[in-house]
């Protein structure tokens, strides 16, 4: 009866966990998921303990990631919940370990803390392997409206997820308490839960300009709604961009750079005479350099995911290629295996992945020089390395360029919004998520968001930036702090391990 309790408690927990993300929102829920996970897990062995985890994993992102069956299909979508909800089974495996081991017995309240090391750990793991890896739906995205949010500013999302996993695992070990009437540890874990998560108050967030301000359009020039193949018309949909473009030039509106999304404009302008007639003509409606996205067919062996920036003239400014193609989607790894459970993957032409840092210079005439731009995209703003060089090697502001039309109106666009936000708080820059069909939006480097598109629509916004130069804490130790995320809770399970093996076989 109990397996049975904390199955449905695993699976239940699960759910719950994603009800604290897009577009639902429920942030709380988040505590309470993990103090679920944390009472299932009680008294369990190391593989109960690894099924548990994967199912309260698979039940998490099963519906968080319901926007890949509406991309790919079901097969696809189903492997991929398994796959990432399995990652949190080796976590929960790896804490029934360090209980069993007794190695925290005279440290009770420590037990809160490694649970959280290795939740931490887990998810750090998960966004490097397998295939570079795929760190979506972590922790520390679905409180970005909270306070513990503004510690990404100390310590990026590892350490937001940690206070997160904390306060759940806090909550959890207070219930447990209560349970077996350690009554002043029970009422003493639900207020550190709370001291843990109000702890981001400390920090302190600032989006005054120090670098001066630039006005940036970002246009929002829509898709038609077809899933796969919303694409298909790709010069309908640059001129969709062209003409949103337009009415920001009817507005009057003062423009120091123009943004179009990824893939605004699929047919390169640099090899296309009437791309390139509709890019300049853009530009020039608004009398400022263009930061586009589009493909490079050029490679014999596959294509680049890449950003233009160009001046009003026409003339190529600087590039930058997406460094993390994604895995299935973007790029077909084990293609002879892939093929056998869809034929989607013969509709993709394998993208390489770009070897240089996400930045560009783009000249504005207003400030009388050049203006270092962070130009990520898509789903590279998951990834914490990117930003962070993006942000350490000059970038004044973020750019995240994207093309949400595949997934529809799906959560997946308003999911990626909460990353940009947290990409914000942790870089101390001004942030423009710019998309085909929405979400867009503007945010400013306390995680705020100043103006945002619907889903669907043809849109702009024409915002003023505030440039910043000052660098973060989180910028400049993140990689240690990653690394560290992820090899400390490592040594404590492999420490805890041992311990148990020693003692079974009485070395």
């Amino acid at each position: 009866m109990t397996g049975l309790r904390n199955l449905l408690l695993a699976a239940v927990s699960g759910f719950a966990l994603d009800l604290a993300f897009p577009d639902t929102g429920w942030w709380p829920l988040a505590i309470l998921a993990i103090a679920g996970l944390w009472w299932s897990l009680e008294r369990v062995t190391a593989w109960s303990a690894f099924a548990l985890g994967t199912v309260f994993g698979t039940a998490f992102f099963l519906p968080h990631l319901a926007w890949a069956d509406f991309a790919v299909g079901l097969v696809p979508w189903l492997a991929l919940s398994v796959v990432e909800g399995a990652f949190i089974g080796l976590a929960a495996a790896g804490w029934a370990h360090v209980r069993r081991s007794g190695m925290l017995k005279d440290r009770p309240w420590s037990t809160p803390v490694v649970f959280a090391l290795i939740w931490t750990g887990a998810e750090q793991l998960r966004g490097m392997v397998p295939f570079g890896g795929f760190p979506w739906g972590r922790l520390g995205y679905a409180l970005v409206d909270a306070p513990v949010a503004r510690l990404a500013w100390a310590g990026g999302v590892p350490l937001v997820t940690f206070a997160v996993a904390l306060a759940g695992a806090a909550l959890g070990f207070g219930f447990e308490a209560l349970r077996t009437r350690r009554f002043l540890v029970a009422a003493v874990a639900p207020v550190a839960a709370v001291g843990v998560l109000a702890v981001g108050y400390l920090v302190p967030l600032d989006a005054q300009a120090q670098e001066g301000t630039m006005h940036v359009a970002a246009v929002q020039g829509n898709v038609p709604d077809r899933g796969l193949d919303s694409f298909n018309q790709a010069r309908e949909v640059t001129k969709n961009h062209v003409a949103e473009t337009e009415r920001v030039a009817e507005s009057g509106a003062t423009v120091d750079l123009l943004v179009w999304p990824e893939n605004a404009a699929d047919i390169d302008p640099r090899v296309d005479g009437e791309t390139m007639a509709d890019v300049t003509r853009a530009a020039q409606a608004v009398d400022a350099p263009i930061l586009l996205g589009t493909v490079d067919y050029t490679p014999e062996d596959g294509r680049y995911n890449t950003s233009l920036l160009m001046s009003t003239q026409g003339a190529v400014l600087d590039t930058y290629s997406k460094q993390r193609p994604a895995p299935f989607a973007e790029y077909i790894p084990l293609r002879d295996i892939a093929r056998q459970v869809t034929d989607v993957v013969d509709r993709v032409t394998d993208m390489l992945a770009g070897t240089e840092v996400a930045v560009m210079d783009a000249p504005v005439e207003s400030l009388g020089r050049t203006v270092r731009v962070g130009s990520v995209i898509c789903f590279e703003v998951a990834y914490d390395s990117i930003v962070r060089e993006s942000v350490a090697s000059g970038a004044e502001f973020l750019v995240v360029q994207t093309n949400n039309a595949t997934f529809g109106r799906t959560a997946e666009s308003t999911q990626q919004l909460q990353m940009s936000r947290l990409r914000a708080i942790e870089t101390g820059r001004w942030t423009i998520q710019d998309s085909t069909v929405g979400v867009s939006a503007v945010i400013d480097s306390r995680g705020h968001v100043i103006a945002q598109t619907e889903l669907f629509e043809a849109a702009h916004m024409v915002e003023r930036i505030n440039l910043r130069s000052e660098i973060t804490p989180a910028v400049r130790i993140g990689f240690f702090l990653g690394w560290a995320a992820l090899l400390v809770p490592a040594a404590i399970v492999l420490l805890a391990m041992r311990r148990r093996v020693l003692e079974a076989y009485d070395w």
